[in-house]
């Protein structure tokens, strides 16, 4: 399961992502927007990730005007290791060394084209773990208070 939530300045690029969802066969929970009127994206980048930290869901995918906002109010939620990618590189390369949770990206910044490659890569992209694996426990560390 995929959690998957927009704002309008990232609707394009979630129905883009839900139509290759849809064509890989791949189950996806749609937390809005569900069209291009104005809406605020901290409220739906909250829901997106209580339900991947929660267990809901075992990644997500959050779009807005740059993915900043999404990754922001993401990484308030305990648990989540959100990540804006606006390059092909750094949508794979998040899960391997960073076993991130959350992708974020930009309808401004990226093509619906590109939103899809990226989805792809993060979705199929594998923790490495290993020394990463001691990175992203300190990150842990932090939300905790411990570092």
């Amino acid at each position: 399961m995929i959690a998957l939530g927009a704002d309008h300045g990232g609707y394009a690029l979630k129905e883009a992502i839900k139509h290759y969802l849809d064509a890989e066969k791949t189950a996806y929970k749609d937390f809005g927007t569900f069209d291009e009127n104005s809406v605020d994206y901290a409220p739906i980048a909250a829901q997106v990730a209580h339900f991947v930290a929660d267990g809901g869901a075992e990644l997500g995918i959050l779009c807005c005007g740059t993915g900043i906002g999404m990754s922001m109010a993401a990484n308030k939620v305990k648990g989540i290791r959100a990540a804006v990618c606006a390059n092909a590189y750094c949508a794979e390369i998040t899960r391997h060394h960073n076993n991130a949770n959350i992708l974020c990206l930009g309808g401004r910044v990226i093509s619906e084209e590109q939103a899809v490659e990226f989805a792809k890569l993060f979705l199929n992209a594998p923790f490495d773990g290993g020394r990463h694996q001691r990175r992203v426990d300190e990150i842990t560390k932090i939300e905790q208070g411990e570092l």
